[in-house]
């Protein structure tokens, strides 16, 4: 049976990247998103509002491919949370999307000590 409502549906990279960012805030060891640029060689906690801007989404055709910025905190495995960003990231976007992600990279900024 045909479908009677022909067109399509765009998802722009910033609704990806608020996806993404939920995402990567759920996880344990994330203290927050950072600035892809670092300001005096320090990386930027970036503000709830702002955490999109920790967030980089790269469309091409079919390929979607996810670059995070993420302030951890101090004394947690780096490798074990980065990877459970990537494994999270890739579940909430793909089951929103309904669409496979090519790849999520995780670049750590920085680390944050316990307040």
């Amino acid at each position: 049976m045909n479908n009677p409502l022909a067109g399509r549906v765009e998802v722009s990279p910033t609704a990806i990247a608020t996806l993404a960012s939920q995402a990567v805030l759920e996880c344990y060891g994330v203290v927050g998103m950072a600035s892809p640029n670092f300001i005096n060689g320090l990386a930027q906690l970036l503000r709830i509002e702002q955490r999109n801007l920790g967030v980089e989404v790269h469309c091409d055709g079919d390929s979607i491919v996810i670059d995070l910025y993420v302030i951890l905190q101090y004394g947690t495995r780096i490798m074990v949370v980065a990877d459970e960003v990537q494994h999270s990231v890739k579940f909430a976007v793909e089951r929103s999307l309904g669409r496979p992600i090519q790849a999520v990279n995780v670049h750590v900024q920085g680390l944050r000590l316990p307040q």
